[in-house]
């Protein structure tokens, strides 16, 4: 009986019972959520991008090649990617915010250890491993498990303002990295990336981050009627997945979406510009209106698939991708750079919500975390292949611009896989009892 009573009628301990929950006046602490997880997502966004600005910096200074620094790119990604879907299960099980602690630990050590390297090698087991397997925690696969936990209502809104906010970092941070990195060298942007995961997120994450509403007492945002426990995750979500043509043209199409953007974007828009007559500010600048953009873009996403859905505003994000990447050849001057970092920008994360969305949709916002973590899997899995593919096409081809004329052509064919989505009903197997 003692241990009925410390349990509560909720069934979970330090959850109190339906009855007890009071309906929530004023600001729903869920926006308090959203936005520390937005800053936690910021600044893993800032740690992604130092590798593109440092490239240069590392080739002039140990005398790597760059297809030897962007390996390590390619192992951090693809750590990344295979490090999510395991960190999400986790999520799923144990709740987001112990996983955000220990991942934003794990890369603020990695990144801090580069510090000290000399030798490639170490470049690989440090950025490649040790920061590439934190990164799958502070990622979108963060985002969606708090989005469709503490959300009801406005959940795309909160799906595109946690997109945005790696366009944020990008956009904030970027060229202070960038004239930090010219004027101070490499080591002073990374330790400067470090300091802030370590004395600044880390403890804000510690202080405010929560796993439910129901801890506290309350409902998702949006919620209606009486009160319901949260309910478990499914056991083997995977099961029901794998059989499912919605899980592999997501996996597919969010593929496409991680080779088109971060791999090769945020690795070699520098390097390419530099041979193209750039100077190392301006494409830092060109990277950081990206960014202004795809805030915007991102959030505008999610406004946009609350009221239509996801499926055709998705289809049409890689349209206009491949439009804008096979046009950069022709861009040969630092207004029409700005201008196609405009257009470029507006859709370059604006695929997350509404990807997540669907995911959520089809599979259950409770078995969110394993399920959209192999989708972005894909996405790291795609991005890593750039990363290093684009390296080695150039070092073929003698110029970057027959990968972005390639990488234009993909975006069209994620465009083909979306159309090709027949529903959005979620899966009987998995969908979420109880829930509006």
């Amino acid at each position: 009986m003692r241990r009925n009573r410390k349990r509560g009628a909720g069934g979970r301990r330090g959850t109190p019972p339906p009855s007890a929950r009071k309906p929530h006046t004023g600001p729903h602490r869920a926006w308090i959520i959203l936005a520390v997880c937005f800053v936690i997502l910021l600044a893993a966004a800032v740690v992604r991008s130092v590798p593109g600005l440092i490239l240069v910096s590392l080739e002039r200074e140990f005398g790597w090649s760059r297809e030897t620094i962007t390996l390590a790119v390619s192992v951090n990604m693809l750590l990344f990617g295979l490090a999510g879907p395991f960190l999400g299960r986790l999520m799923d099980l144990y709740g987001p915010r112990r996983i955000a602690l220990w991942t934003l630990g794990l890369i603020a050590l990695g990144t801090a250890g580069t510090l000290w390297m000399r030798e490639s090698w170490q470049m690989i087991l440090l950025w490649g491993v040790v920061v590439g397997l934190g990164s799958g925690g502070p990622s979108m696969i963060l985002g969606a498990a708090v989005a469709n936990r503490w959300f009801v209502a406005r959940r795309g809104l909160a799906l595109g303002i946690l997109g945005a906010a790696m366009s944020a970092g990008q956009l904030i941070f970027t060229p202070f990295l960038m004239r930090l990195t010219l004027e101070q060298g490499w080591r002073a942007a990374t330790l400067f990336v470090a300091v802030v995961l370590g004395v600044v997120v880390w403890p804000l994450a510690l202080i405010f981050l929560r796993d439910d509403p129901e801890t506290l007492g309350l409902q998702p945002y949006g919620a209606s009627g009486s009160a319901i426990p949260p309910q478990r995750p499914d056991p083997h979500p995977m099961r029901v997945a794998l059989r499912s043509p919605l899980f592999w043209l997501l996996a597919l199409s969010f593929g496409i979406c991680g080779l088109t953007t971060s791999g090769l974007f945020q690795t070699h828009l520098i390097a390419h510009g530099v041979e193209h007559g750039f100077s190392e500010m301006t494409l830092a600048a060109s990277l950081g209106v990206m960014g202004a953009a795809d805030i915007f873009g991102t959030v505008g996403s999610g406004w946009i698939c609350d009221r239509f859905g996801a499926r055709w505003p998705l289809a049409g994000y890689y349209l206009l991708r491949g439009a804008s990447l096979l046009a950069l050849p022709f861009v040969d001057s630092t207004g029409e750079l700005l201008v196609f970092s405009v257009v470029y920008g507006l859709n370059w994360l604006s695929t997350v919500p509404a990807t997540s969305a669907l995911a959520a949709d089809g599979f259950g916002r409770r078995n969110v975390g394993v399920v959209f973590g192999w989708i972005f899997f894909a996405h790291q899995a795609g991005a890593a292949l750039a990363a290093y593919g684009a390296s080695y096409l150039r070092a073929l081809s003698g110029d970057y611009l027959p990968v972005f004329a390639l990488a234009g052509v993909l975006a069209w064919l994620g465009t083909g896989l979306i159309l090709s989505l027949r529903q959005e009903k979620p899966s009987p197997a998995l969908a979420d009892r109880g829930l509006p």
